[in-house]
C-alpha cells in the first residue's frame, strides 16, 4: 500500500477512536442508578440490589413507579427494561418504553430520584455519573468492533478503489452505528443518555436499510442501475413511513422491508453476471443467505418472546446483540474475498470468532437460561471449533494460502523455459507440467473448444488454460484444471491471469531461442562457407603444387577434414544416427590411409537430436583418440564401440598398438583436449591397458540425454 493509503488510513483510524471516546464519554457522564433490575414473569421490575449500602438494602423489593421527588411518578413496569425498541414487536410497548424512560431521564437530571417501591414504600437515591465502571464487558467489545468494522472497510476500498468498495465502507459504517447503538444500550444500570431509545426504531431501521440496500447495488453493478437505484427509493420511501408513523404496526413493516431487500441481495447474488464468471461472488451469495437466515432466526425468537414480558427485553437484546454480531462477523470476512494483506484477515477472522462467542454466550442466557459459567465455557468451545474449521476452509480452501509465492512461482518459470530452451520440442508437455505445479489439480484433461485466454469455469471448479492458439495450419490445444489445490480450494480470475501470463512467456522464451538459433545457424553457414572457399581453396592449391606425394597425402586429408568440418557447421540439426555413419567414414578413410583395420559397433538412438557442441565435441574426441592410436601407439588395429542406454552414452577406442601404462603419460595437447571436451559435455574419460598389448580409452556422458 502506497504511503498517502497508510494516512488516509491513519486518519480514518484517528476519527473512528475520536468517534468512540465520545460516546463513551457520554455514557460515562449520563446520570444512572446503580442499580440492577430483572423482569418477573408477571411484568413486574424486581431489584436485585446495587453499588450502594441504601440500593443494596432494596434487594429483592418491587419497583412500582419513578419520580423526581414531590413530583407526581410515573408507572413502570417491564417495559422500562426494554431497550432496543428497534426489536419490539408493539407499537404500544414501544410507547409504554419510551415514556418510562422519558421520565425516567427526567428525575436522573435533577440528581436524586424518588422510587416508589411496593408497599407503598418510598426511597429517594442520588442520581449519579457512573464513568466508565458502568460501561460492562458486553460493551468493550462491541465498541471494538464498530472501530474494526469501518477499518476493514477502507482498507479494501484503499487496495482496490471501486464502487463495489465504496459499497463496502458504507454497509460498514452503517453497521458500525448500530454497534454502537447496541453498546451503548448494554450499559449497567438505569438511566441512558435523553433522546437515545427515541432515535432507536428509525436510526436503526434507517442503517439496516441502507446495509441491505447497499448489498443490492454492489451485487447489480454493471448490469441494472436502474434497479439500483429503484432499491435505494424503496428503501428511503419504507424508512420515512415508519419513522413518520404511517404504517403501522411499525415492527411487521420495517423487518419486511429488511427481509424484502435481503430477498433480493440473494437473488441478485446467485443471477450469473455477464462476462467471465467470479466464484468470489458465489462465496458473497453464500454469505448473503448466512446474514438472511440468521436474521429469520432472530426474528423468530423475538416473536416467540413478544407475550412473555419476563423475556421480552432480555430475549431482543440477545438477537440484536446477536444479529449485529452475526453481520459483522461476515463483514469481517470480506477482506478474505478482497485478497488484502494476510494479517489482516487473520485478525479478521479472530475477531469475527470473538464475535460469534459473545453473541452465542448472550443467546444462551438470556433464551435458554443457561448458568453463565456453563453458557461462556459452551461458546468458547464452539467458538474455537469455528475458527479452527473456519481457518482452514478460508485461508486453505477458498483462497489457496498454499498458493506458491511469488519468488517460488518466477523459481518454477525460470526452470520451465531452461527446459524448454533445451528442448523446444516439449513445450506443450513442460507448460502442462508447470501448471500442474502451479495449481496442483486433481484432474488435467484436454479441453474440446480453445479460449482465447484462460477462463473459470463452474464456479471455479475448473480452470480452461489455452496452450495454443489455431493458425499455422496447427489446431488449437486448451487443458481443462479441475479442482485446485488438491481440491481444496477454487479457482479465481487470478489464477486465470497467471495462467495466461505463465503460457505468455513460455511463448517468448521459445520465440526468443528460436531467434537466436537462427542467427547462430546463419553464423555457422557463414563461417563454414568462408573457410570453404578460402582455407579450403588454399589447400587445394598447395595440394597439387606438393613437392612429394607424403605431403600431397597430408593435405588431401587435412581438406576431407575441413569438408567434414564445414558440412556439419552448415547442417542446422545433427542427429545421432547420421552422424554415427559419417564418423564411421571418416576414421574408415583415415584407417585405410594408414593401412590399419577398423571394428565398429554402433547401438544408439538415431533419432536422437544433437546439439553443435555434442556433435563437435564427439566429432574431435573420436578423431584425436583415433590419431593417437595411429600416430603414437602404432596400431594395426583400432575397435570403436558407441552405445547409448537411456540418458548415458558411452564411447570406448581400443587399439592392438605399443602403448602401456598411462599413468606415466605427459598429458600434452591432445589429452588435454579430449578432457576438456568430455567434462564439457558433462562426462568422465579414462585410459587403461588393454590386456597385453595396446591402450583402452573409455568415455561416458550419464546425463548425454538431457543437455550438454
Amino acid at each position: 500500500m502506497a504511503g498517502w493509503r497508510r494516512r488516509v488510513l491513519l486518519v480514518l483510524a484517528v476519527l473512528a477512536c475520536v468517534a468512540g471516546a465520545a460516546m463513551l464519554r457520554l455514557l460515562a457522564a449520563t446520570p444512572m442508578i446503580d442499580v440492577a433490575a430483572t423482569a418477573t414473569a408477571d411484568g413486574r421490575v424486581l431489584l436485585d440490589g446495587g453499588g450502594t449500602p441504601q440500593l443494596q438494602a432494596l434487594q429483592g423489593r418491587v419497583l412500582r413507579a419513578v419520580g423526581a421527588p414531590g413530583a407526581p411518578p410515573v408507572a413502570v413496569d417491564a417495559d422500562l427494561l426494554h431497550r432496543v425498541p428497534r426489536w419490539q414487536t408493539s407499537d404500544e410497548r414501544r410507547a409504554a418504553t419510551l415514556a418510562q424512560q422519558d421520565a425516567l431521564a427526567a428525575a436522573l437530571a435533577g440528581g436524586t430520584v424518588a422510587l416508589h417501591l411496593e408497599g407503598g414504600l418510598v426511597a429517594e437515591v442520588p442520581a449519579t455519573p457512573g464513568g466508565l465502571a458502568r460501561i460492562g464487558l458486553l460493551a468493550w467489545p462491541l465498541f471494538a468492533a464498530a472501530l474494526l468494522l469501518p477499518l476493514s472497510g477502507a482498507v479494501v476500498l484503499l487496495s482496490q478503489p471501486s464502487l463495489p468498495s465504496a459499497l463496502l465502507v458504507l454497509l460498514c459504517t452503517a453497521q458500525a452505528l448500530g454497534l454502537g447503538m447496541v453498546a451503548a444500550g448494554s450499559v449497567r444500570g438505569l438511566g441512558l443518555p435523553p433522546g437515545l431509545l427515541a432515535f432507536d426504531m428509525p436510526a436503526r431501521l434507517a442503517l439496516d436499510a441502507a446495509s441491505a440496500a447497499a448489498v443490492v447495488h454492489a451485487f447489480l453493478v454493471g448490469r441494472h442501475p436502474a434497479w439500483a437505484v429503484a432499491v435505494w427509493l424503496c428503501s428511503a420511501f419504507g424508512v420515512a413511513a415508519v419513522a413518520l408513523g404511517t404504517v403501522s404496526p411499525a415492527w411487521p413493516w420495517a423487518q419486511g422491508l429488511c427481509g424484502l431487500l435481503g430477498v433480493l441481495a440473494l437473488v441478485a447474488a446467485w443471477r450469473p453476471p455477464a462476462g467471465a464468471p467470479d466464484p468470489r461472488r458465489r462465496v458473497a451469495a453464500r454469505l448473503t443467505l448466512m446474514a438472511l437466515l440468521t436474521w429469520l432466526l432472530a426474528n423468530a425468537v423475538v416473536m416467540l418472546s413478544a407475550g412473555r414480558p419476563a423475556l421480552a427485553a432480555a430475549t431482543a437484546a440477545g438477537a440484536s446483540v446477536a444479529w449485529a454480531l452475526s453481520v459483522t462477523t461476515l463483514l469481517l470476512l470480506v477482506p478474505f474475498l478482497a485478497r488484502s494483506r494476510r494479517l489482516l484477515r487473520e485478525l479478521a477472522l479472530l475477531a469475527g470468532i470473538g464475535c460469534l462467542a459473545a453473541s452465542l454466550d448472550l443467546l444462551f442466557v438470556a433464551v435458554f437460561a443457561v448458568n453463565a459459567q456453563a453458557s461462556m465455557a459452551v461458546a468458547v468451545f464452539v467458538a474455537l471449533g469455528v475458527y479452527a474449521y473456519a481457518r482452514q476452509r478460508l485461508l486453505e480452501h477458498l483462497l489457496g494460502m498454499r498458493l506458491l509465492t511469488t519468488d517460488r512461482i518466477f523459481e518454477l518459470l525460470y526452470r520451465a523455459a531452461r527446459d524448454v530452451q533445451r528442448r523446444p520440442e516439449r513445450r506443450l508437455q513442460r507448460l502442462a507440467q508447470l501448471l500442474r505445479e502451479l495449481f496442483e489439480p486433481l484432474e488435467m484433461s484436454r479441453n474440446a473448444r480453445v479460449p482465447a485466454q484462460a477462463e473459470v469455469h463452474d464456479g471455479g471448479a475448473a480452470l480452461v488454460v489455452p496452450l495454443r492458439a489455431e493458425g499455422e495450419g496447427r489446431t488449437g490445444l486448451a487443458v481443462q484444471l479441475r479442482l485446485a489445490g488438491r481440491g481444496q480450494r477454487l479457482f479465481m480470475p487470478e489464477d486465470a491471469r497467471l495462467a495466461d501470463r505463465v503460457v505468455e512467456q513460455l511463448r517468448r522464451a521459445v520465440a526468443y531461442d528460436r531467434a537466436v538459433e537462427r542467427g547462430r545457424h546463419e553464423e555457422r553457414r557463414r563461417l563454414a562457407q568462408d573457410l570453404h572457399d578460402d582455407i579450403g581453396a588454399r589447400l587445394l592449391t598447395l595440394m597439387y603444387q606438393a613437392p612429394t606425394p607424403e605431403l600431397e597425402d597430408y593435405i588431401r586429408h587435412t581438406l576431407q577434414d575441413l569438408k567434414t568440418l564445414t558440412r556439419g557447421l552448415a547442417v542446422a540439426e545433427h542427429r545421432l544416427g547420421p552422424a554415427a555413419v559419417e564418423w564411421k567414414s571418416d576414421l574408415s578413410r583415415r584407417l585405410a590411409a594408414a593401412r590399419a583395420e577398423l571394428e565398429w559397433r554402433c547401438d544408439v538412438d538415431e533419432a536422437r537430436v544433437l546439439t553443435v557442441v555434442q556433435w563437435s565435441a564427439l566429432t574431435r574426441v573420436l578423431r584425436e583418440l583415433v590419431t593417437n592410436s595411429l600416430y603414437h601407439g602404432r596400431a594395426q588395429r583400432v575397435a570403436v564401440s558407441l552405445e547409448q542406454a537411456g540418458n548415458a552414452l558411452t564411447l570406448v577406442v581400443a587399439d592392438d598398438g605399443i602403448g602401456r601404462d598411462p599413468a606415466r603419460w605427459a598429458h600434452g595437447l591432445g589429452m588435454g583436449g579430449v578432457r576438456k571436451r568430455v567434462k564439457q559435455l558433462g562426462g568422465r574419460v579414462e585410459w587403461r591397458e588393454n590386456g597385453e598389448r595396446g591402450i583402452v580409452c573409455t568415455l561416458v556422458i550419464d546425463r548425454f540425454g538431457e543437455d550438454a
